[in-house]
């Protein structure tokens, strides 16, 4: 059971309301992680700005599905991953890159650096040695792509963090464990 229940849209008002509505024009339903952050408008605004401004940089929309895929796996955030599998389906990323990007590997060496990079911050909490640096550089990585990997992974883990601590119920479908 949700430990908060997701606002109710149609009785939503003002900026969030406005913020419900432009998530509705944009996906055709308002997730209910998004109507759960709604209960401040801070909140939501603080996800929305953050993935507004990762859109538009140098990574990827497949690339960043894919590193909020290895964050939600690390971060054991079932709501997450259901709906970055229904994302990244979407964006034609099949059953075994999906997969791959959920144990952090690519057959793609760039994005396999960028999801080794991504996984290392979860893991280590942030705290990247210089070799880390020096891999991801060695495998081609730019300031720009390090920078914004770092970015993503902090939005995911916000939202993985939100999602598990309120226990949002999944409107997605749900996906199977991993294999060990």
């Amino acid at each position: 059971m949700a430990r908060l229940q997701p606002v109710n849209h149609s009785e939503s008002t003002g900026t969030t309301r406005e913020m419900l509505d432009g998530i509705k024009t944009k996906l055709g339903m308002v997730p209910n992680l998004m109507r759960t952050f709604a209960h401040s408008p801070a909140t939501l605004q603080f996800f929305l700005s953050g993935s507004q401004a990762l859109a538009g940089g140098v990574l990827s929309p497949k690339v960043r599905e894919q590193i909020d895929l290895r964050v939600s796996q690390i971060n054991g955030c079932d709501y997450c991953l259901a709906a970055h599998t229904m994302l990244a389906k979407s964006l034609k990323l099949y059953e075994g890159q999906i997969l791959d990007a959920r144990r952090g590997k690519s057959e793609d060496p760039k994005t396999n650096a960028i999801l080794a990079l991504a996984g290392t911050l979860v893991e280590e909490r942030g705290h990247l040695s210089n070799e880390d640096f020096a891999r991801a550089r060695l495998a081609g990585l730019s300031d720009a792509e390090i920078s914004e990997t770092i970015a993503a992974v902090a939005l995911k883990t916000f939202t993985n963090y939100f999602a598990v601590a309120s226990q949002v119920e999944l409107d997605f479908p749900k996906v199977e464990a991993l294999n060990a």
